[in-house]
């Protein structure tokens, strides 16, 4: 029995939906699953904040459908790649990249953030790259869907950090309760929530307070980065510290609030008793509005603006 309205990727699914998605499908039986997600894309005018059309959400919006018994896409033409897998990273060290620095912090302002993912700039991408994917210790082969990725050096331009900011996660017990929102909310605005999957400051790097400042610098940015990549803002950051490995003092200092912690568990998980063991992380969170939770709770169509 298929419930009469429901939310995936963000939009109230109801039975007209249904109705148009199965109507597509029968458009022409030689479609392949790419070309029916692309003219649902098209024939809701399914697009981000800057106008692009999210086809990709519409093919994984078909396939969570297709897994609930809902509907029937064509069979796939060809097994799908995982480009993050097979990805070449750069393989050269960069001279210099991560020298002995243990200046204090004010000799090293003003600090230099490029936003790598939209910047022009030669080298700066796989500079960052190559940088996360040699010293993070969960390391790095790019990011899909909404993200922005920043390079930090210093005035001499001496790389510093590098951190990633991408989808947050689907659900997180605390973090739902620090917020406050239920879950048809939190299908509806989770786009409004960004996490810091990645932040490392570079080995041989001993300069006090630094990571809490590159912190709290990038946060004040990130909000009207996002806007102006993908046409929305940011109202929440979270990020999630393992316990057993680091203390989380640099959100503390840069006033992130810890919210709780996981509960170990994975998105393997299964409700019929199927556990994967994690490890247990503590979670932060840092308020970008001073509405966060007014605005998360509602029926989310920001302004072009977001006031801090």
């Amino acid at each position: 029995m298929i419930e009469p309205e429901f939310i995936l990727q963000g939009r109230r699914i109801g039975t007209s939906e249904l109705a148009q998605i199965g109507k597509l499908m029968a458009t022409d039986s030689d479609w392949s699953r790419r070309r029916i997600s692309q003219e649902l894309a098209r024939l809701w005018d399914w697009r981000n904040g800057v106008g692009q059309l999210k086809d990709m959400a519409a093919r994984s919006l078909l396939l969570k459908l297709e897994q609930r018994g809902w509907i029937t896409l064509p069979p796939r033409r060809q097994a799908p790649v995982n480009r993050m897998r097979h990805k070449r990273m750069p393989a050269r060290e960069f001279s210099g990249a991560c020298p002995l620095i243990t200046e204090p912090l004010n000799s090293l302002l003003p600090l230099r953030i490029v936003e790598v993912s939209t910047s022009s700039e030669a080298g700066q991408r796989p500079l960052f790259e190559s940088l996360l994917h040699q010293h993070h210790y969960l390391g790095y082969r790019s990011t899909v869907g909404e993200n922005l990725q920043y390079l930090v050096s210093d005035g001499q331009g001496r790389p510093l950090s590098c951190l990633v900011f991408g989808a947050a996660a689907w659900h997180c017990a605390d973090r739902d309760r620090y917020i406050g929102w239920d879950r048809i909310q939190r299908a509806q605005n989770l786009r409004f929530l960004a996490n810091n999957t990645r932040y490392l400051i570079l080995p041989g790097i001993r300069v006090p307070q630094l990571a809490s400042s590159v912190l709290s610098q990038v946060s004040r940015r990130l909000s009207r980065d996002w806007q102006n990549k993908y046409g929305h803002p940011i109202y929440v950051l979270e990020t999630f510290v393992e316990c057993a490995r680091f203390t989380g003092l640099c959100y503390r200092a840069a006033n992130w609030v810890r919210a709780g912690q996981t509960k170990g568990r994975t998105r393997q998980d299964r409700p019929e008793g199927t556990r994967h063991q994690a490890p247990v992380k503590d979670i932060y969170l840092y308020a970008l509005h001073r509405g966060f939770r007014q605005r998360l709770q509602g029926p989310c169509d920001p302004p072009a603006e977001s006031n801090p």
